[in-house]
């Protein structure tokens, strides 16, 4: 009977466990009646170098996310950044206090990579940005992009990040809420904890704050 008890007990523990490791996040609908005026917003872009550690808001998520790389026209399935040849190269991985998640953008929800706070990967050298409750880490697979050499691809990727933060830029300052672009970033690191292909290549980070 006892062992019996174990065995339930061991059971149950690992179906927990693994329930929290498959957990998706589904997010809110954007809300794209919130910010101020685009040159307004411009007006007020900077880049920050203070981070608060307070946790964004559920919507303030959902809103950021879908900002940087979201999809706007579902019957073309084209996005709020635009990508050299439209080959959508950039994927979005969002990083927590909870673990590291993969944004999906057709979804419009956050699926898990990795338990735990990584954080500090992508804060590399300047330990201060892991203060920051979500960082926006941008890679691209430049597998998508087709012909041309390897520096062609990593040329036309370094433009489609910036892109992307750029949007992520622009949602903070007509929000209230503080970021910066950034390439420092423990690459060999975060390649470990993504479990990266050679094709896929991280370019920028956006930490951000109220």
């Amino acid at each position: 009977m006892k062992r019996l008890m174990i065995i339930c007990c061991c059971t149950l523990m690992a179906a927990a466990s693994m329930a929290q490791e498959t957990a998706i996040i589904k997010l809110n609908p954007p809300d794209k009646e919130r910010g101020l005026p685009v040159m307004k917003a411009l007006s007020l872009r900077e880049s920050a170098s203070a981070w608060d550690a307070t946790s964004l808001s559920f919507q303030d998520l959902s809103d950021l996310l879908w900002a940087a790389i979201g999809i706007n026209r579902p019957d073309e399935g084209k996005r709020t950044a635009p990508s050299a040849r439209n080959a959508q190269d950039i994927d979005l991985y969002v990083f927590m206090k909870e673990g590291v998640y993969f944004y999906d953008a057709k979804e419009h929800l956050l699926t898990p990579v990795a338990d735990g706070d990584y954080r500090n990967a992508v804060a590399g050298r300047q330990e201060e940005v892991a203060v920051a409750p979500v960082i926006c880490l941008m890679v691209s697979d430049i597998s998508r992009f087709s012909g041309g050499e390897d520096s062609l691809k990593l040329s036309l990727a370094a433009m489609d990040a910036g892109t992307v933060s750029q949007n992520i830029n622009i949602f903070c300052a007509g929000t209230g809420l503080a970021t910066r672009t950034r390439a420092i970033m423990d690459q060999q690191k975060i390649r470990e904890i993504l479990k990266l292909k050679d094709t896929q290549h991280p370019m920028l980070n956006n930490p951000v704050s109220y």
